[in-house]
């Protein structure tokens, strides 16, 4: 395995690179959003596997928690937008920290791929998640249990997108008659429609897309304001599944599927 002087040597043209996405947010204070509490385990890196992900020198991949970066091109896929911007923007961040990086766990310490789920904060303190999401590399994304830093995850990106930075350049939300592909998605939509039963809370945006409340999430949500949102329009983001893909689409039910693992990944237009 490469040490972390090693790994500082492969990205210093990364860092360079980088350098281009500092904003003056960041440049004026690193501590605004999600500062780092104190006790973090101090950890190498080996290498910046992409936006969202590394590899410790210790053979632990670490999947950063709140933020979801444009995928790599795999298969014969093409990168999507941004999706090498956030790797050797990360990979500069990483090297700025001389190799090494401080871990926050999540309160769920793995994810189904067997990655450790912990916030990342470089050796001045900064949370790494909400910086990438301040420079517009990034979505903010809520999975409970590990929702602690939301709030201020959320600002961060907020900032991005009001000054319209990297992928909020141009508007990445999506109408949800304009979803064709299984994958993350921000969209918007009209709610048409809101059913409850044993298999949650089902919140239909005009015959497109159909989001889901699981039962065992429900807890979390305001069942209330839930089924008063028909005829609103929403903002909503998460992983879109294809239910004519898994054998269990039905005459008449929407073809996408979006569950919804957090409150934060739905918001009501203003």
């Amino acid at each position: 395995m490469e040490s972390r002087f090693g790994f500082s040597r492969l990205i210093k043209k990364a860092s360079l690179a980088g350098a281009f996405f500092v904003s003056a947010i960041w440049l004026s204070g690193a501590q605004a959003f999600c500062p780092a509490p104190g006790g973090l385990t101090s950890v190498a890196v080996q290498r910046v596997v992409d936006g969202d992900t590394l590899r410790l020198d210790d053979g632990r991949s670490v999947r950063m928690i709140g933020l979801n970066t444009p995928e790599l091109g795999k298969k014969g896929r093409s990168d999507e937008p941004f999706a090498v911007a956030a790797r050797k923007r990360l990979e500069a961040l990483v090297a700025a920290s001389d190799g090494r990086v401080g871990l926050l766990p999540g309160k769920e310490s793995k994810d189904h791929y067997g990655r450790t789920l912990a916030h990342v904060y470089s050796a001045d303190g900064a949370n790494l998640e909400a910086q990438m999401l301040a420079e517009g590399l990034g979505f903010q994304v809520a999975v409970a249990p590990n929702v602690d830093l939301v709030d201020c995850q959320q600002a961060a990106e907020r900032s991005a997108r009001q000054a319209g930075l990297g992928l909020w350049r141009q508007s990445p939300v999506l109408k949800a008659q304009q979803i064709s592909d299984s994958g993350f998605a921000v969209l918007s939509g009209r709610v048409s429609k809101v059913q409850r039963n044993r298999g949650g809370i089902w919140i239909e945006l005009q015959d497109s897309v159909v989001l889901r409340v699981a039962p065992n999430v429900q807890g979390q949500f305001d069942v209330a304001s839930l089924e008063k949102l028909k005829g609103k329009q929403i903002e909503a983001r998460g992983w879109v599944v294809d239910r004519s893909r898994r054998g269990g689409l039905k005459s008449g039910q929407a073809r996408w599927l979006l569950p919804l693992t957090d409150p934060a990944m739905l918001q009501v237009a203003p």
